[in-house]
């Protein structure tokens, strides 16, 4: 009979993870399930005006434009250039200047663009929990038992 009245909120998807968030809502007090509904929804549209966040509209994460390798467009292009120079002025081998500044230069886009989307994703992270804590403190206040 319980289960019931047990009302499972789909969670949202963490941003990147693919992991799933679920809260659990019980009606605590006896409410009906067309109170419950309203109550929720109530509360989700207060949690989204608590804290900027709403998990339906969230973007996915962004990537940033990459090669086929990890790279930004350009990079290689970019280092190998500054490589050529420098090889040039302190090797008199602006060629093999030129293959080590692609190279460097690659792997250095490769940790910015990893950093960056780590980054994003500890962000929606972070927004899609005060969202659930905030949602969940409404809900509590309702009268439900929230977990």
């Amino acid at each position: 009979m319980a289960l019931r009245h047990l009302s499972v909120i789909a969670g949202w998807v963490l941003a990147g993870s693919g992991a799933w968030a679920q809260q659990y809502v019980y009606p605590a007090k006896g409410q009906s399930p067309d109170q419950q509904k309203t109550d929720e929804s109530a509360c989700y549209g207060w949690a989204v005006q608590q804290t900027g966040f709403d998990p339906a509209r969230a973007p996915p994460p962004a990537a940033p434009p990459t090669t086929a390798t990890g790279t930004s467009p350009g990079a290689g292009a970019r280092g190998a250039a500054r490589g050529a120079v420098v090889g040039e002025i302190v090797a008199d081998d602006a060629g093999a200047g030129a293959a080590v500044g692609a190279a460097a230069a690659r792997g250095q886009s490769r940790r910015q663009n990893k950093s960056a989307a780590q980054q994003q994703t500890g962000a929606q992270q972070q927004q899609q929990a005060a969202f659930g804590q905030a949602r969940a403190a409404c809900l509590e206040g309702k009268g439900y038992t929230v977990k």
